[in-house]
């Protein structure tokens, strides 16, 4: 059945068309002009100009063809190798998809939000690395446990957590000042259990576990859905005006180390050699004490020995020990002979070289 604006309708008596006057005359309505309008302009894209009873069924293939359109334009969609999409159904969180293709209800109905799930990111506390390497006062200055300041800069290396992404998405309202408000209590809390020295020295690299794993934990009762990677301490120094004293301060156990393996260096050197010089004192006593005690033994067995041949032939004895002397005393000395039993005189002779040589404290 079909209608123009010039006759009448199925829906009205002749001379009172949709759009025109009322029975009244009166003039058409606002909502009454837009429709007319709309009417106008869809009759443009209806095959035979919405004449002939076609109009209806090209008005079905537009609204079909533009259902299909939006039905395979918005149901399909990719998710990339660092991602995971999240699935919503008028609002409602559905579930999670991973990385390829995946379907959901289109556009108005359904929408879906991709979390890239394996991207690192960097909170800085502290400081900020840029350019101009801003410290961050209000952020770095924190109290140890034996009431000292210190400033510590440092930078968390987190990741959305692959296994709750829809706690990332849906349970906080700024997940990076989140992690960066927890870094900066947690870190507070550990400095705070720690002295001034520790934490300058022996302390640092049990620091960084320990933030890491308190971080975890807050992170895991706010239901975040963050992953803690790693914390870095980028430096842990003094107030600058006290910088000087605290590195004497630093310095102190070294220098006390130093002196301390010098002194121990020196016993090593001094102490081996007193002892060996003190067992070769003992040795040569030993010895000294044995050759003497060895030496009076023989002289009084060489002693008691004579004296036993002495008992035995007296005469014999002393005319021995008499030429054992004589011999001894005379043995290095020049000797001249004489017979002195008289049978014959002396014959001189003239000696071709003299028969003592001159020789100092020769006898005559």
């Amino acid at each position: 059945m079909s209608w123009n604006s010039q006759g009448g309708g199925p829906w009205r008596p002749s001379g009172q068309g949709p759009w025109g006057q009322g029975p009244s005359g009166q003039p058409p309505t606002d909502l009454e002009d837009w429709l007319r309008r709309a009417q106008e302009s869809l009759r443009r894209f209806i095959p035979g100009g919405g004449r002939g009873g076609f109009g209806g069924r090209g008005l079905l293939l537009i609204v079909l063809a533009v259902a299909l359109i939006w039905f395979a334009f918005g149901t399909f969609y990719t998710v990339q190798p660092n991602e995971v999409g999240l699935n919503l159904v008028f609002g409602r969180y559905t579930g999670k998809t991973a990385a390829g293709l995946n379907a959901n209800w289109p556009w108005p109905v359904g929408e879906v939000i991709k979390v890239p799930v394996f991207d690192q990111q960097i909170t800085e506390v502290g400081y900020r690395s840029d350019a101009n390497a801003i410290d961050n006062l209000a952020e770095s200055q924190m109290l140890t446990g034996d009431q000292n300041i210190v400033n510590v800069h440092f930078r968390v290396i987190w990741q959305i957590d692959p296994a709750h992404p829809e706690d990332y998405v849906f349970n906080i309202l700024d997940p990076s000042e989140t992690v960066k408000a927890v870094a900066e209590s947690v870190m507070r809390e550990v400095v705070g259990l720690k002295t001034i020295d520790g934490v300058l020295t022996t302390d640092r690299t049990s620091m960084e576990p320990d933030v890491q794993k308190r971080m975890q934990y807050v992170l895991n009762e706010y239901r975040a859905g963050v992953l803690v990677l790693q914390v870095q301490l980028q430096s842990v120094d003094v107030p600058a005006q006290v910088v000087s004293a605290y590195r004497d301060l630093t310095a102190a156990p070294q220098d006390k180390q130093r002196a301390i393996n010098d002194a121990y260096t020196y016993a090593n050197r001094v102490v081996p050699e007193a002892k060996g010089a003190a067992s070769r004192i003992l040795n040569d006593a030993e010895a000294y004490k044995s050759q003497t005690i060895l030496d009076a033994q023989g002289q009084t067995a060489r002693y008691n020995y004579i004296f036993a041949q002495y008992k035995l032939a007296p005469g014999v004895t002393r005319e021995r020990m008499y030429r054992e002397t004589m011999e001894r005393v005379l043995g290095s000395m020049s000797k001249t002979i004489l017979d002195a039993s008289g049978a014959a005189a002396p014959v001189p002779y003239i000696a071709v070289e003299p028969l003592q040589p001159n020789q100092p404290g020769a006898a005559k």
